[in-house]
């Protein structure tokens, strides 16, 4: 089901945050460096390694087009760099001077938040540099910050174990009591549980801590109905501290990190021994880290039974984070590597359904192709009628015993017969093929296999045409969202179209 296909062992010291954007991944370390990799090929880019704090980086995260990573660190600075060149673009430095243990960008780049170790939380400016707002939670450190998909609010947690969510303008519409010792890392899938009630939107949340839990809850937030966060599930099989949780881009996946296994007497007394620093609908399964057999543990949560098991590092897992438009998975640990992963795009969809109704291959065959498909069932006699007929894939699936005989004029019953049988094999390839389909490969706008796929400034992949029509007549906003694209720009997703392509080869034999 997955591989591992990278290790990147260029930190000197325990890798504590790994992000992705669409063309890089973000590294960063106890050794305060911050190192940027091409997705391409995974080499170190020229500027790398990024260097100014004077102490460790705690957490790196991109903003939504990728052109400014956010890194943050024990001096009680956030620092803003130019991902092209590695410069610096504005050092903020905590108003407390705290140090700061987690940033992250809103969705439409407005906005980048900063928790620190005293509980402070400050929403800043991301094109002016400036400070926006700030507050504080009652106690303990701030280690978690998750944005809603929409941008209406964001979500922290704290060493003390609660989730507080505020809205845009830095006001508390709620804060619970959600893990008995501390969180580690929450995460938003950014996919829409439903759309609801009254144009309600409800958003998946998870979260996870040292009580050794990872929790599910469904959130919806509106300004005329409020705040609602709901508790959902808790994923089974966990006995150590979850150290780090993330969705997939389509929200399918859920991955968390483990660390040390301890002992009853220190868990009792709620002594931790290993830190971390942090960072679609019906299918969800997360990842268990155990720091005891360094193991990667796969759960399917619609039944909570453990799917897959991996093992590589050689100490405790400290991060974990998805590509944006993609299936790759990186992981970091304090064995100062980090390790990518690749699903098997073909077991994966042998895991999956779908209820959506696809258009089918076929039906996007030329008469060129139907006349392939003749000459490969040994009807190659029939090529010459068909073409005549301007028979294509469409027109093919739609044959019966009567247009064979009157409209294409076939009068040996047994070969009209054979037609028909070979048709019929054909119609049930195709209805297998339509649920089998990765969700990945199909255009949110669409809902059609994408040919030419483009990433969007949201961070979605959507088909080029479709993708440039939606633009020119929907005023730039995201098909996903509904927010203002950042940018009209359209990045071809050439690792998708591979991955498309590979999967077509398999399948249409």
């Amino acid at each position: 089901m997955v591989k591992l296909i990278y290790t990147l062992a260029d930190h000197g010291d325990d890798v504590n945050c790994c992000a992705f954007s669409f063309s890089l991944l973000a590294t960063c370390s106890l050794d305060k460096t911050i190192r940027l990799y091409s997705l391409s090929d995974f080499t170190e880019l020229p500027h790398s390694p990024l260097k100014f704090h004077t102490y460790a980086v705690h957490c790196c995260c991109f903003s939504p087009s990728g052109h400014i990573l956010a890194s943050c660190s024990t001096d009680g600075t956030t620092v803003l760099w130019n991902t092209e060149n590695g410069q610096t673009l504005a050092v903020m430095e905590q108003p407390s001077g705290s140090p700061v243990r987690v940033c992250q960008f809103s969705p439409d780049s407005t906005c980048l938040a900063s928790g620190a170790a005293d509980g402070t939380v400050v929403l800043w400016n991301a094109q002016s540099y400036r400070l926006y707002r700030c507050g504080s939670v009652k106690d303990g450190s701030l280690v978690a910050c998750a944005f809603s998909p929409n941008g209406s609010f964001f979500v922290t947690g704290s060493s003390c174990g609660d989730l507080t969510v505020w809205d845009d303008k830095m006001r508390c519409l709620h804060s619970e009591k959600a893990h008995d010792l501390g969180i580690t890392c929450c995460d938003f899938s950014s996919q829409p549980v439903s759309d609801g009630e009254q144009g309600l939107q409800f958003f998946r949340l998870a979260s996870c801590g040292q009580d050794c839990h990872v929790k599910v809850w469904v959130v919806s937030f509106t300004h005329i109905f409020g705040f609602e966060l709901k508790y959902k599930s808790t994923l089974s099989g966990h006995c150590a501290p979850v150290l780090a949780c993330a969705f997939s881009h389509d929200g399918q996946m859920l991955v968390s990190g483990r660390s040390l296994t301890l002992p009853p007497r220190l868990e009792s007394n709620g002594v931790i021994l290993a830190h971390c620093s942090l960072h679609h609908l019906s299918f969800l399964r997360s990842w268990d880290y155990r720091s005891v057999d360094k193991s990667v543990i796969v759960y399917d949560t619609n039944t909570e039974n453990i799917l897959h098991t991996l093992t590589q590092h050689t100490r405790y897992v400290t991060t974990c984070a998805f590509a944006p438009h993609t299936l790759l998975l990186a992981t970091g640990s304090m064995d100062k590597t980090v390790n990518i992963w690749q699903f098997d795009l073909e077991t994966l969809c042998q895991a999956r359904s779908t209820e959506d109704h696809l258009k089918q291959f076929t039906e996007d065959w030329s008469e060129e192709d139907v006349s392939t498909w003749l000459c490969a069932q040994d009807l190659k006699d029939l090529v010459g009628i068909f073409k005549m007929n301007n028979i294509d894939g469409k027109e093919l699936l739609n044959l019966t015993k009567e247009s064979l005989a009157d409209d294409l004029k076939i009068e040996s019953l047994g070969l009209r017969s054979k037609v028909l049988r070979k048709i019929e094999e054909l119609r049930t390839r195709v209805k297998s093929l339509s649920s089998e389909i990765p969700d990945e490969f199909i255009c949110p706008i669409t809902r059609e296999l994408m040919k030419d796929p483009v990433i969007a400034s949201d961070g979605y992949s959507y088909e080029k045409e479709a993708m440039e029509n939606w633009i020119s007549t929907k005023k730039r906003t995201s098909p996903m969202t509904n927010l203002v694209l950042p940018s009209v720009v359209l990045t071809p997703n050439r690792t998708l179209k591979m991955a498309i392509n590979r999967w077509l080869e398999t399948h249409q034999k």
